[in-house]
């Protein structure tokens, strides 16, 4: 059994003119939260910037979207060194279950693993908590992060798109996804919210005949 589960969210290199290919993205940042894995609190955090070589002029359109600044990539580390890190993160911590909200992140660490050819520490394990969640769901929906905050009445804290922010909140969604928390509250939730909905519908239909 696993002792800890790793959330990772990742920020990459990202244009939305073409000007950077699927397959020459390179990640800028790497979040992580690492949770228990009895009580699922947040026990520690990695989080670094990583300077891309392939592209390394950020576009406008992924300044916008991460709100990642040139200056922040410039002055860091490159892939390589941010991975031993990472590497020694999980050793510290007896090599937690690896976790992300899909598949991209495990994806797009070993597309940058094989280009800068370094092993990847976080090895072929690996949960998608996006397609559990809409299982608990049963569904076959998906959800972005923001939409499956909301479905569960959560907030969404921090800047989204950015890595260690985008963890800590897919980390706070890690009892809904393994069953530990009911998703009952999720259905109750978007209930209440339609009522709410036809209510001001209502509102908004008695004010325009009292206009009228």
């Amino acid at each position: 059994m696993d002792k800890h589960y790793l959330v990772i969210d990742l920020e990459a290199t990202c244009d939305n003119g073409g000007r950077v290919p699927r397959d020459e993205m390179e990640i800028i940042e790497i979040g992580g939260v690492l949770v228990d894995h009895e009580t699922l609190e947040p026990i520690d955090e990695f989080a670094s910037f990583v300077r891309p070589v392939r592209h390394r002029r950020l576009t406008e359109f992924c300044v916008e979207l991460t709100s990642i600044t040139q200056a922040e990539v410039d002055a860091a580390p490159r892939f390589p060194e941010v991975l031993r890190e990472l590497g020694a993160f999980l050793e510290r911590h007896g090599y937690p279950l690896f976790c992300s909200w899909g598949a991209y992140d495990q994806k797009q660490l070993r597309q940058d693993a094989r280009y800068h050819r370094v092993p990847n520490p976080l090895g072929p394990r690996h949960l998608n908590l996006k397609q559990l969640f809409s299982e608990r769901l049963n569904t076959r929906k998906r959800f972005g992060m923001a939409g499956a905050l909301r479905k569960v009445g959560l907030e969404l804290r921090g800047t989204h798109h950015r890595g260690i922010d985008d963890a800590r909140n897919i980390a706070r969604l890690l009892p809904f996804c393994l069953g530990r928390q009911s998703l009952d509250r999720a259905t109750q939730h978007e209930g209440a919210q339609r009522r709410r909905g036809r209510h001001r519908g209502r509102g908004r239909a008695r004010r325009a005949d009292e206009r009228a």
